[in-house]
């Protein structure tokens, strides 16, 4: 079973909301589905896990690896890795998250890892994210959204997946601007213009629990597609 890469067209886009609901989905499918966010950063939760986000995921994927797995490294500032490295003398660990990754996949059949930010985020001076899904040979799969701009952006994405050679599974749009472009219509542009498939779009909802994440999932994500 191929993992996933979980990237973005920019910070705030939904990673998080598609990770959950493909990590519910591929569970209820009776895959052995594992999650894993490197990087997260921003104000710590003083229950459970530090990251909100990598809560979010754990229990989308139902597992009970240790945090240090699921999230190797976390930044007490909503800021970039590189960020955290010049703002609090923290060095983003490339060997430490390569371990984990590889830790984790020996104890699921998938693994679901998103990234921070959008795939051009800083890590270390001359590393990005998209180096970081280069080293852990994923395909990648690109959330975007529906607001004006975004065409710009997932094109950009594409190129940039293009020249460090990172396969690209599809896009998801996520549909929860309340302006923006016609779904459709953005879908029709996007796979013209970039030669990848659009696998669906995810309307917006308040439930992130597990039937509400599931029944939208499956209904509105081209699955048959992406496991083939």
């Amino acid at each position: 079973m191929n993992s996933l890469f979980i990237t973005g067209t920019d910070t705030d886009v939904g990673k998080t909301y598609v990770s959950a609901g493909f990590a519910v989905t591929f569970r209820k499918m009776g895959i052995d589905v594992g999650i894993m966010k490197p990087f997260a950063a921003g104000t710590a939760q003083k229950i459970g896990f530090k990251s909100e986000d990598v809560e979010i995921l754990a229990n989308a994927a139902q597992v009970s690896d240790p945090e240090i797995l699921l999230n190797p490294q976390f930044f007490s500032i909503a800021a970039s890795p590189y960020a955290a490295l010049k703002n609090l003398r923290i060095k983003p660990n490339i060997k430490l998250i390569l371990n984990s990754f590889k830790k984790l996949s020996k104890l699921h059949s998938m693994m679901l890892v998103e990234g921070i930010g959008g795939i051009m985020t800083p890590i270390l001076q001359d590393y990005f994210v998209t180096n970081l899904i280069k080293d852990m040979k994923l395909p990648t799969i690109i959330v975007t959204r529906t607001k004006v701009g975004a065409i710009n952006h997932t094109i950009m994405t594409c190129k940039m997946c293009e020249k460090y050679k990172i396969p690209i599974k599809g896009i998801v749009i996520n549909n929860f601007d309340v302006k923006g472009y016609d779904v459709k219509d953005l879908k029709r542009d996007l796979e013209n213009l970039t030669n990848v498939p659009v696998l669906g779009s995810i309307p917006f909802i308040d439930d992130m629990g597990d039937a509400s994440l599931y029944r939208v999932f499956k209904k509105n994500i081209d699955f048959k597609y992406l496991l083939s």
